[in-house]
């Protein structure tokens, strides 16, 4: 017992990372300029980086920078990048579905890395997790695009592995500064794209500030620093798992503040995907 009361509190503040990322989207359709997503993303986590660096002053040991890079680059530079690549060639709900198949390919390393065969109630419920996403937010007029397509599982297997060596790497840093180092390294991964897509933007509103400030002080240094607190505390699938809470956020939140329509479809979906989050978690304990 004592175990299952220190884990709840853990899966709890962790779940607030994904339901925070689910905000992305509402916050980038009523603040943000269009046509910038890497703009976004590079302002989400480069500032963000910095911040937690001056805050938690701490330098990694000379034999982890290549580690902490590499884990910068997978879990905040490659994934934003794909993720955004993704959803300007795919419909939201299509590449929403890709990327929830992340905790599949968690899974998928935990056997084939960690040599540990996850139960087979956990790959059944990862299964259910996509299916839940795909009923919530499939559209039926989706297309399929072949690089929108690869863009998003490329992304699901960059942070998967990513999450996987943050957990078995053990670099010893505090929570807060392995967090920051991770969001400075995957900022300049993206600065150089940022400036070769999309420029510097030239004129930002006050609407624009707050949006860009959100992305940073909520949806970077606190969502990463619930995340990556998490992981040290929960297993890599764990974690992985409760990531199915970004789309059913980003559905809930489009419904109330953007008149998206709720129908008896999307509730199996979403039921079945918090369902299957709990399936996880319970099977991977």
């Amino acid at each position: 017992m004592p175990a299952t009361r220190t884990r709840l509190p853990d899966l709890l503040l962790t779940a607030l990372a994904p339901l925070i990322w689910g905000s992305t989207y509402l916050v980038t359709t009523l603040f943000l300029p269009p046509e910038r997503p890497f703009t976004a993303a590079l302002l989400r986590v480069l500032p963000a980086g910095v911040l937690l660096l001056a805050a938690y002053r701490q330098v990694p040991a000379r034999r982890d920078w290549g580690r902490i890079t590499l884990l910068g680059v997978l879990n905040i530079g490659l994934f934003q990048a794909m993720l955004f690549v993704a959803a300007y060639r795919l419909t939201g709900g299509l590449a929403a579905i890709l990327t929830s198949t992340q905790t599949l390919m968690v899974l998928l390393l935990t056997w084939l890395v960690g040599g540990q065969m996850p139960p087979k109630a956990a790959w059944a419920w990862a299964v259910a997790g996509v299916a839940g996403i795909g009923l919530l937010v499939l559209s039926p007029t989706a297309r399929l695009d072949g690089l929108g397509v690869a863009a998003a599982l490329a992304g699901s297997a960059a942070m998967a592995l990513g999450v996987y060596l943050s957990k078995h790497w053990q670099i010893k840093l505090s929570g807060a500064a392995f967090t920051g180092w991770q969001l400075v390294a995957g900022g300049l991964f993206l600065l150089p794209i940022t400036l070769w897509r999309e420029g510097v933007p030239h004129h930002l509103t006050a609407a624009n500030a707050g949006g860009y400030a959100y992305l940073c002080l909520v949806g970077a240094v606190l969502a990463y620093g619930l995340f990556f607190r998490g992981l040290a505390r929960l297993s890599p699938a764990a974690v992985s798992s409760l990531g199915l809470l970004s789309p059913v956020s980003a559905f809930v939140l489009g419904w109330l503040f953007l008149g998206q329509a709720l129908d008896a479809r999307s509730m199996v979906g979403l039921v079945l995907a918090l369902v299957s989050i709990a399936g996880i978690q319970r099977a991977m304990r």
